[in-house]
């Protein structure tokens, strides 16, 4: 019998980079999915404070929770894209500024979506820096670890675009908060070291997981100074914001008749200031992002696995 010149079990030098690549792009898969998923569970918690959710579009009459369904299915891409990326790349002016692009592309497709909406420009920004930062880290998953590299990211500059006029610069020039850009650049404080413990906690008291993200939500209320606040209400709307979520928390959550209570007198005081809190939302997205990832970083099961055919996502 002829003894064969390789093992049979072997693999040529072409067939490990096409394994290497397909390993590269379940990876940018899982976590594009991953985002996905996380802005899809953040617009169905129900119920929230001013925020569209499965009973109605609360102070947004722009929003429903179809539109922001669609909007966060069409971002899909745009985050498979930053992972891509991101993955074998340290942090630095460079990846800044190609990110920079792929994140105003999401935007577009954003805005295709949604018929011109913003739905999600502010998660774009922070859940884009996370993709990032998970991809650089994939091999050593840890939250800290992967917002502190997004954070690195977000300090470089984009010197592909001039700063523009927007109501969080408004609003961050007025009242002297850190907005979306500090919180990046602090490493995602508010989402590592108030809204993810908040979730780890209340799921050890044993609370339904529904409620487990409502207290999630109500830390970061009780701490962020949310720009979507202020400009639409200004302090008193932060304020009356702050007061609620750390009213609910203290009656023991919302897993508590009281704590319940608590939550729908918060959410009616702010629709009638119509202010939102669209800032903790996002914030909250985040959180279920890097919750997933060390959840599931045993596995490296692919995107379809997990959420189907992530193709319809694709097109």
């Amino acid at each position: 019998m002829a003894t064969l010149p390789f093992r049979a079990s072997a693999r040529t030098a072409a067939e490990e980079r096409v394994s290497a690549a397909g390993d590269e792009r379940t990876a940018a898969s899982s976590l594009g999915a991953y985002a996905v998923q996380a802005l899809l569970n953040e617009a169905d918690l129900t119920p929230k404070p001013a925020l569209v959710d499965r009973r109605s579009n609360g102070a947004h009459a722009d929003l429903t929770l179809g539109l922001m369904h669609r909007s966060a299915r069409a971002l899909f891409p745009c985050f498979e894209a930053i992972a891509t990326a991101s993955k074998g790349m340290v942090p630095g002016q460079r990846l800044r500024e190609r990110l920079g692009a792929m994140g105003r592309a999401g935007e577009t497709c954003m805005f295709a979506a949604t018929g011109g909406v913003n739905s999600h420009k502010g998660a774009i920004w922070s859940l884009g820096l996370l993709v990032a930062g998970a991809a650089i880290c994939f091999d050593r998953i840890d939250l800290f670890t992967i917002a502190d590299t997004a954070g690195s990211i977000a300090r470089y500059c984009d010197s592909q675009v001039e700063p523009a006029p927007t109501h969080g610069a408004r609003v961050q020039q007025i009242y002297g908060t850190a907005g979306a850009r500090g919180e990046a650049q602090q490493g995602f404080p508010h989402v590592v070291r108030i809204g993810f413990p908040a979730l780890l906690d209340a799921r050890l008291r044993g609370v339904s997981e529904n409620c487990a993200k409502l207290d999630a939500l109500m830390a970061i209320m009780a701490e962020l100074d949310d720009t979507c606040l202020l400009h639409r209400g200004g302090l008193p709307a932060l304020h009356a914001a702050q007061h609620g979520a750390r009213q609910v928390l203290r009656e023991g959550g919302t897993s508590t008749a009281q704590g319940w209570a608590r939550l729908l007198g918060l959410d009616a005081e702010l629709l009638q200031m119509n202010a939102s809190p669209g800032g903790s939302a996002d914030l909250l997205a985040a959180t279920l992002f890097l919750d997933s990832m060390t959840r599931n970083s045993g596995t490296q099961r692919s995107a379809e696995n997990w959420f189907g055919d992530v193709e319809l996502w694709r097109n």
